[in-house]
């Protein structure tokens, strides 16, 4: 299954390991089979893995690119990524790992955004280009992996669960009214909208960018 999370801060302060920390070990069982934690100054990116594909520690997220400039971490299944590892290896790609993870991080690396329409399966994923400064948040076309967000003009979190977010000592735990209503109305919410005021999730089939 995984899980990820990540907190980018608008005014360049650090970001907390100990705070990153603390949304990975919320949704463990998301991901049993280890964590990893990535932190440059101002954005941290973190995950917890569930080894399905390619068992060994190549696979390990967050998952940086050979050349150091691209992070990515992802929770998903990319059905058709052998196909699309082969149309990179044909660009010059060289890949360390068996994994569909690293076929998505240099798909974004060549393709930036337009990668997401190659993609055939489910995912949730963060990928941060250390040279631009910005960020691709995205979700698959059916929404099958969750990814929810908070963004207060100061800072970024998200994550797979809410949870997660709700780690952030900044984040102020007040109820939706607005979608506690269409819950009670309908017994769902059909909109971005969540139970927690601020935090929103991202829509099916949807991506986000945020450039610093």
């Amino acid at each position: 299954m995984c899980g990820i999370v990540g907190q980018l801060n608008f005014d360049n302060s650090p970001v907390s390991p100990v705070i990153l920390k603390k949304m990975t070990d919320v949704i463990k069982h998301r991901g049993p089979d280890g964590e990893g934690h990535w932190i440059e100054k101002n954005i941290g990116l973190g995950h917890r893995r569930l080894s399905i594909i390619d068992l060994s520690p190549a696979g390990h997220q967050p998952m940086t690119s050979s050349d150091n400039r691209y992070v990515l971490t992802y929770n998903g299944e990319i059905y058709n990524f052998r196909e699309l590892r082969t149309e990179l290896e044909a660009k010059g790609y060289w890949f360390r790992s068996q994994t569909d993870s690293e076929v998505v991080l240099f798909a974004l690396a060549e393709w930036g955004s337009e990668a997401l329409l190659k993609f055939n399966g489910m995912f949730a994923l963060a990928f941060w280009d250390r040279k631009d400064k910005s960020l691709i948040l995205a979700r698959d076309r059916y929404g099958i992996k969750p990814l929810y967000y908070y963004n207060d003009n100061k800072n970024l979190f998200f994550g797979s669960e809410q949870k997660a977010i709700l780690q952030q000592p900044s984040f102020d735990r007040v109820i939706n009214k607005k979608a506690l209503l269409e819950y009670f109305t309908f017994q769902n919410i059909f909109t971005d909208q969540t139970l927690l005021e601020g935090i929103h999730l991202l829509q099916p089939g949807h991506y986000a960018t945020l450039d610093l």
